[in-house]
């Protein structure tokens, strides 16, 4: 996926998101080694980069969570409403059978 998609992607997640400020949202992050956060929250506001959630936390009490769109556009942030996600993932996985990872090189090694 070449960067003015990506771009154009985000530019939508943001505009998308813009009409969401003030509802309640699921969040699912993978925070990695196999680390994913579950929380619910409000979300407060959208910047050009980021978007910020007023997470529940134990006793009642409230935290502020920030997270840039990116995260969204690679599936590493997950947003849902009453169980149905806003967004559908942006980024298919590569079945080629000819495909080649950075790391692993082609499949059939």
């Amino acid at each position: 996926m070449d960067l003015e998609k990506q771009a154009k992607i985000v530019d939508n997640i943001h505009d998308t998101l813009d009409e969401f400020i003030g509802q309640r949202l699921s969040v699912r992050a993978n925070m990695g080694r196999s680390k994913i956060v579950e929380s619910e929250g409000v979300l407060i506001q959208v910047h050009p980069q980021l978007f910020i959630m007023e997470v529940d936390r134990k006793r009642g009490r409230t935290a502020r969570q920030s997270y840039q769109y990116v995260d969204v556009l690679t599936g590493t942030v997950e947003l849902s409403q009453n169980g149905e996600a806003l967004f559908e993932p942006f980024i298919e996985e590569e079945d080629d059978e000819n495909y080649v990872s950075p790391l692993l090189g082609t499949l059939d090694d």
